[in-house]
């Protein structure tokens, strides 16, 4: 999986630094990248001691382009409700008894 690579990609060369995180050249969103690559071998410390990385996208219009991983906006899926499933038949609590 190349987003896990040791060494960099060649493609990663000619990425740009991004300063809004989405593609400079045609503003598209990191989610429709066609490569990702993520330099873990390599992170910044920020005042508050959290990591950060440098994450590679090379654009669908062939932008390659990096930006801060503290700079990627909250997923959508992070404020969804989560359903709880149902308990599995013949299977009970031992704690409700």
């Amino acid at each position: 999986m190349e987003a896990f690579d040791l060494t960099p990609p060649d493609w990663t060369a000619s990425a740009i630094h991004a300063s809004e995180f989405c593609c400079p050249a045609c503003r598209q969103s990191a989610k429709v990248a066609q490569r990702v690559w993520i330099n873990r071998r390599s992170p910044v410390f920020t005042e508050d001691h959290r990591r950060k990385w440098q994450e590679f996208y090379q654009c669908q219009c062939g932008q390659s382009w990096w930006a801060w991983s503290s700079d990627r906006p909250p997923s959508e899926l992070a404020n969804q409700e989560r359903e709880i499933p149902p308990p599995l038949r013949g299977w009970s609590n031992p704690l409700d008894e």
